[in-house]
């Protein structure tokens, strides 16, 4: 790695499936920019969020610690009261500024309800009002009628919330890059998060009628936890057909296709400027998103790869030969003490962080990680705690109060056919309680103290 301490420009998208970009060529999304980074840079192909939920996504990346630990169950503006993260307790982000780092946040800040990105080491912050200030004050409140299935945005591309955000961090870079300090630039954006509004020429790029299925689409969810099927209820799914989705699924991928767009902005001023070489890209989402896979809207009470698999791609110049990494990692967990090590910063015990440092990864060295952990807890719907573990292509869910869950996804892909019950895998379900069990207690996850019983003896009908 080069003495230089590198900038940092962190770009964060919100419920970003990794089957929906182009470089992974699973569907038939268009995103050129993010094709070219992938290419550029090292591509993670096995990450996982640590728990498919807005804000506790948000508060383990600022943490480094799993969420159930510090309380941070799910979205705090939701029904529920919930704990989240203390600006109190020690802070990566605000130690790397107190050691010489330029800052700067730009857009969404669902972390800490009490608190400010200020208060976790960050000397700007532009809000999500900041950024939509010149659209208001051109086109005024907008009257949206398709609620959370999407729609066309009639504004500009210019005054669109992606390209403005994108033309914030431009400017913030711009402005950083004038001093004499490395910089530090976290764009955390609320796109592809339904309702997804692409604008012209966005919003016509895909027809719904050439939208392919989604493979999990036709879910029977036989054998399955009541709450899946509930959840089609819940939302007044059941009568949508794929072709009523596919409108709603075109929209998605238009708004991915329109960021990607402002990405490529970013990243042609960084190569225009000749920041490019000395500058580590961070690209990555929170977790993924159903847009009707297995009947379901958004990303609750379920553990299927549409919300848990998600991209992660870091470039840093030339000093990273690009490649893809087959390793497991959880990109929420691991990037606080990646970022610390490329920076020369170190990795103080009292952050307490419960993932490892991917820089080996990044340098070509296999780690032989082969297996993550996902967490959740519930939401508007109501409580339900689940735990999964996936090893290779055998995923096990722990439904603390249902039936649990066992995908095989060489046979099974998209995640239909639950063999929990299936003597196939009889010798292959009380290994992975185990190591389940052990990540758990490792990483202080309360719910142990009285259902851990249930992975240790294997005591689930």
């Amino acid at each position: 790695m080069s003495e230089k301490r590198p900038n940092i420009l962190f770009l964060m998208y919100d419920q970003q499936r990794w089957d929906c970009l182009g470089y992974n060529d699973s569907y038939p999304v268009r995103t050129p920019n993010l094709d070219r980074l992938s290419q550029e840079g090292v591509t993670f192909d096995n990450a996982y969020t640590p728990i498919p939920v807005c804000a506790p996504a948000r508060q383990v990346l600022f943490s480094g610690k799993r969420p159930e630990c510090m309380g941070a169950l799910w979205n705090h503006h939701i029904v529920f009261p919930v704990h989240h993260i203390s600006a109190e307790a020690p802070s990566w982000t605000r130690d790397l500024r107190d050691s010489g780092y330029a800052t700067s946040y730009v857009g969404i800040w669902d972390t800490d309800p009490d608190n400010s990105p200020l208060d976790y080491g960050f000397d700007t912050y532009i809000s999500r009002g900041d950024i939509n200030k010149p659209c208001i004050e051109k086109y005024g409140n907008i009257n949206y009628t398709n609620g959370y299935f999407g729609e066309t945005d009639p504004v500009e591309l210019d005054y669109s919330y992606t390209h403005l955000a994108a033309e914030r961090v431009i400017g913030e870079i711009e402005r950083l890059s004038k001093g004499d300090k490395p910089w530090y630039v976290h764009m955390d954006n609320p796109q592809p998060h339904l309702p997804c509004r692409p604008c012209p020429p966005f919003d016509t790029m895909y027809s719904p009628s050439e939208v392919p299925q989604w493979g999990g689409f036709a879910d029977d969810f036989e054998n399955k936890p009541y709450i899946q099927k509930q959840q089609v209820l819940s939302w007044g799914l059941e009568n949508m057909t794929w072709e009523d989705w596919s409108k709603t699924v075109a929209y998605y991928y238009g708004i991915i296709s329109q960021y990607d767009d402002a990405v490529g902005r970013i990243l042609n001023y960084l190569d225009e400027t000749g920041l490019a070489e000395d500058t580590i890209v961070v690209y990555t989402s929170d977790h993924g998103d159903m847009c009707g896979s297995h009947r379901m809207i958004d990303k609750h009470y379920i553990m299927y790869e549409d919300v848990c698999h998600i991209p992660l791609i870091v470039r840093y110049g030339t000093k990273l030969e690009p490649h893809r990494v087959k390793d497991y990692v959880s990109q929420c967990l691991d990037l606080p003490p990646t970022l610390l090590e490329l920076t020369g910063m170190p990795v103080k015990e009292e952050y307490g962080f419960h993932g490892k440092s991917m820089v080996s990864n990044l340098q070509g060295e296999e780690s032989g990680c082969d297996w993550t952990v996902s967490t959740y807890n519930g939401q508007q719907f109501g409580l339900f705690c689940q735990r999964m573990i996936k090893q290779g292509n055998i995923k096990y869910v722990w439904n603390l109060t249902d039936t649990d869950e066992l995908y095989d996804l060489e046979k099974d892909p998209y995640e239909l056919c639950n063999r929990i019950h299936d003597s196939e895998y009889a010798n292959i379900l009380p290994k992975l309680r185990k190591m389940l069990l052990a990540e758990l207690v490792r990483c202080k996850d309360p719910i142990c103290s009285w259902a851990g019983r249930q992975l240790e003896t294997g005591r689930k009908y």
